[in-house]
């Protein structure tokens, strides 16, 4: 028996159900699950996702059988309906439409009103004696089968319609009598025949093949592989194809449709939200071509079909359990639903329905922490308009997505794109978007748009991507020729700067200054449920006393990564570095001298012959002592009670010096020497690789003293916080360490330096000495190393550079084209490359675990706030992750999404 591929759903049945998502697409197999509930749904039926990938393989060609089930189906939903397809007497019209496993809204091709033809047409006036709908349906079937299935653009029959409503003299396409519909509908017939190259196509049962031809074919279009790159979408057969009855929004006043939701989308309240338009058919309530009408007004306007669609929507929010984005038409009065799916919503919307529905016993703590992507917390964390700040209001719109967003005009997806490449702030201004524009929406800071409502194209995709938008600014008149845009007297051109606030829907002039993010009281629940799944810490990476406490307020359990060297730029201090570094050579052949050194007199003469170079050095180091000291006793006291990871020097000492003339010059002057030896010192540190050169534990070998220094600074700055009666855990970290031997002889002057600190304070301090794993031997070699390490953190940014053989400084040139060619799934550098690099550090845990049972292991490169590398230190039993202060809600919540998949 051949497999099936065609589903059918109606009458109460249906061959599909909302488990079978893969197979059927999430359209699909809602469509089928509601019709089993009950729901008023038109029937129809559902080819599956897989023979959208037979189509590709074959060439664009239907695999064999595919015809008979399909016309098997048309069949069956002809006797439900009791019509037929190309009957004119009792015409079957059907909606056909995608629908992938995953959401894409808007992403792939829609046609309506498919079956119509001009004796089709002449047998519904007669039936309804209503041309004026005859015509409004001929004329939209006819646009959209041109536009989606036979590529002849949309505008060319925007122009018939525009030039139709001016010769009318009225504003709006539902206000067009039916002769001058039945007029439109010809000269549509007319640019049809001119694009395509051959007459509009009579046969329904042709124009329902080449509208699953075109279904399957938007599958790969630029848009949709744009929006599956962007949202990571992978591993998706295709997308399904939906055939279904149509049913009519647009026969009369008693006729009506649109979208609604059962939560606010934006914000996440618990009330009935959406917008609706009566006498309209679907598109125009998303297309932003007519203004919706706020959903709660439809039960003033038709209080029967109101009721019955908010009964459904509870319904349905409690089967589905998740908010729900639902789409009606109501036909005579008569109520349909036409799709429901989970709603695309803000991050604030998340997190409070999430939250909320945990409190409604709707749903357990660890399904409402998979409910809120980790990226959608991101833009809760960010800046928003200062209230202080005089707002020069020009225009005033739909809060389409809620947000504050800065930069320059742009009309054009492309423009956005590459503006956004040169480091532009940009916002896209479009009298309405399409699903064309997905690219430079995702570029842009945020969206402007003309037309359009609360559930336009422009307000569901921003949403989407959490981008501020503002809707619907019918004062907005733009140019795309003149690339101006003009509000009143008022003309902007591209390149001007505006602001928008999507939560209040203001456009202002100018750039608007912004604040800090406050985070609402739902955001703290809901950290908090995560912080009750997850398993693995979360630290942050901080260099500062304000980073630090940033952090704990986001939730940092301590502190993984302090990078000392940044301290070292600050003000005077960079003098005292870079006399240090004039004075290191002979200071190192003064060590290496007094190591070969016979008696004590010997040692005496060296050191008199090399005063100087000493003096220099360690005075040097002397004047860096008490910075370093304030700056940790600043992070200890701001991490008071957790532990502080403080990584020794990393960089090479090339990086501290000048490199230009100009500032050699000055810094020749400020250390009395001449330019000559400041150019010498630069061109003899110079590095062919820098990367691998001589830095981390490598300096300290050869300059033991600066470790002895950083690990006094570190003690004393302990003791000193310790006394005024706060917990400090210092944990000293040794770089780029390869070898077992370079560990111990940098642990053992750390060791030494930080007992001498203990017997002058007379105190007791609990410290820990570890290592960063960056080196691919270290790894390795993780059973030895650990004989000398107390832990381990993983520094995946160097360990990725080293295993891999990419520079992270170059390698952005053509790890884009690695990506795309489908060699690594993702940046390496972004994305931990898990079975390559990830394998190494799997590796080095199990070996370090070996030799110290209950060794500390955390990773504190970038991929520690990366929500898939969180996962796999998660599965690989790190003890935690270390990232940016602004990444540690991010990281929280992915380390409880981990231990939700991951029990």
């Amino acid at each position: 028996m051949a497999e099936q591929r065609v589903f059918f759903f109606g009458s109460g049945k249906a061959e599909g159900n909302a488990t079978m998502k893969e197979l059927l697409g999430g359209k699909g197999a809602n469509l089928a699950e509601m019709t089993i509930l009950g729901v008023p749904v038109p029937p129809g039926f559902t080819i599956a996702t897989k023979v959208c990938g037979e189509y590709y393989k074959s060439g664009g060609k239907w695999p064999k059988g595919l015809e008979q089930e399909v016309d098997k189906n048309i069949a069956k939903l002809e006797k439900a309906m009791g019509m037929k397809l190309g009957d004119p007497g009792k015409p079957l019209l059907v909606s056909v439409r995608s629908g992938a496993a995953a959401s894409m809204p808007g992403m792939m091709d829609t046609v309506l009103n498919l079956g119509l033809n001009d004796e089709v047409i002449a047998g519904i006036i007669e039936k309804t004696g209503n041309a004026r709908f005859a015509y409004d349906i001929y004329r939209r079937f006819i646009d959209m089968f041109g536009d989606v299935v036979m590529g002849c653009s949309h505008e060319y029959f925007e122009h018939v319609i525009d030039a139709a409503k001016k010769k009318a003299g009225v504003a709006v396409d539902n206000e067009l009598s039916a002769d001058q519909l039945k007029e439109v509908v010809e000269q549509y017939k007319e640019v049809y025949k001119k694009h395509v190259g051959q007459m509009f196509p009579q046969d329904g049962k042709k124009q329902l093949t080449h509208a699953i031809n075109a279904v399957f074919g938007s599958w790969n279009s630029e848009r949709a592989i744009k929006y599956r790159q962007l949202n990571k979408i992978t591993g998706l057969l295709g997308t399904a194809v939906n055939v279904q009855a149509m049913v009519f929004g647009n026969m009369g006043e008693d006729c009506g449709t649109g979208v609604c939701f059962t939560r606010n989308p934006s914000t996440g309240k618990k009330e009935f939200y959406g917008e609706f338009l009566m006498n309209a058919q679907g598109e125009d309530v998303v297309a932003g071509i007519r203004t919706p009408i706020e959903l709660k007004k439809l039960n003033k306007v038709m209080p029967k079909a109101y009721s019955q669609l908010t009964k459904l929507m509870t319904r349905l929010e409690k089967h589905y359990k998740d908010m729900q984005d639902m789409e009606f038409t109501i036909q005579n009065e008569v109520l349909y639903i036409l799709q429901t799916r989970n709603g695309k919503r803000t991050a604030e919307a998340a997190v409070k329905v999430a939250v909320d529905m945990v409190g409604e016993r709707l749903i357990p703590k660890k399904e409402a922490v998979m409910r809120v992507a980790p990226e959608q917390l991101d833009h809760l964390l960010h800046p928003s308009f200062d209230p202080k700040a005089k707002r020069d209001i020009i225009a005033k719109g739909l809060p389409a997505s809620p947000g504050a967003a800065v930069g320059q005009i742009v009309f054009n997806a492309e423009a956005a794109e590459e503006w956004k490449k040169k480091g532009k702030k940009v916002i896209l201004v479009r009298i309405e978007t399409s699903p064309e524009d997905i690219g430079g929406m995702d570029a842009a800071e945020g969206i402007l748009t003309a037309r359009g409502g609360m559930t336009s194209h422009a307000a569901v995709v921003a949403r989407g991507m959490g981008k501020c938008c503002v809707a619907g600014v019918s004062a907005l008149d733009i140019n795309y020729s003149t690339k101006k845009l003009t509000l009143g007297k008022l003309t902007l051109k591209e390149g001007d700067w505006i602001s928008l606030d999507g939560s209040l829907g203001e456009v202002m002039k100018g750039q608007l200054a912004t604040v800090e993010p406050t985070l609402s009281g739902d955001f703290g629940k809901f950290m908090k449920i995560c912080d009750q799944v997850r398993k693995l810490g979360v630290r942050t990476n901080a260099d500062t006393p304000e980073d630090a406490k940033r952090a704990r307020d986001f939730g940092a359990e301590g502190i993984g990564l302090t990078r000392t060297e940044h301290m070292f730029f600050e003000g005077e201090r960079i003098w005292a570095v870079r006399q240090m570094i004039l004075a290191a050579d002979d200071y190192a052949a003064m060590l290496k001298k007094i190591e070969t050194a016979q008696d004590n007199k010997e040692v005496k003469e060296i050191e008199k012959e090399y005063a100087s170079a000493r003096k220099d050095f360690e005075g040097s180091l002397k004047t860096l002592l008490p910075y370093q000291r304030s700056d940790f006793e600043g992070i200890f006291t701001a991490m008071a009670g957790l532990p502080v990871t403080i990584r020794l020097l990393d960089p090479p000492l090339h990086e501290f010096l000048p490199q230009d003339a100009a500032n050699q010059a000055e810094m020749a002057k400020r250390l009395g020497v001449k330019p000559a030896v400041v150019k010498a010192k630069v061109e003899q540190l110079h590095e062919f690789n820098p990367m691998l050169g001589h830095r981390g534990c490598r300096l300290t070998i050869t300059y033991p003293a600066i470790a002895r220094m950083q690990a006094r600074a570190i003690i004393e700055a302990a003791i000193n916080v310790q006394k005024k009666g706060k917990k400090v855990y210092p944990e000293i970290m040794v770089p780029l360490v390869g070898n077992v031997v370079e560990l111990k002889l940098v642990k053992d002057e750390i060791v030494a330096e930080v007992n001498a600190v203990l017997k002058e304070k007379k105190a007791k301090m609990k410290y820990m000495v570890g290592t960063m794993i960056e080196v691919p031997r270290a790894a390795l070699t993780a059973d030895e190393v650990a004989v000398e390490a107390e832990f381990f953190s993983f520094g995946t940014n160097d360990l990725t550079q080293m295993t891999m053989g990419f520079s992270r400084d170059d390698a952005g040139k053509f790890l884009g084209e690695y990506v795309n060619k489908g060699i690594y799934a993702s940046d390496p550098f972004q994305q931990l490359d898990q079975t390559g690099v990830g394998k190494l550090v799997e590796i080095g845990t199990k070996l370090g675990r070996k030799t110290r049972k209950n060794l500390k292991v955390g990773i504190c490169g970038e991929h520690g706030g990366e929500p898939s590398s969180i996962d796999f230190c998660h599965r690989v039993g790190m003890n935690y992750v270390s990232c940016s202060p602004f990444r540690v809600p991010i990281a929280r919540l992915a380390a409880a999404q981990a231990a939700v998949v991951n029990p």
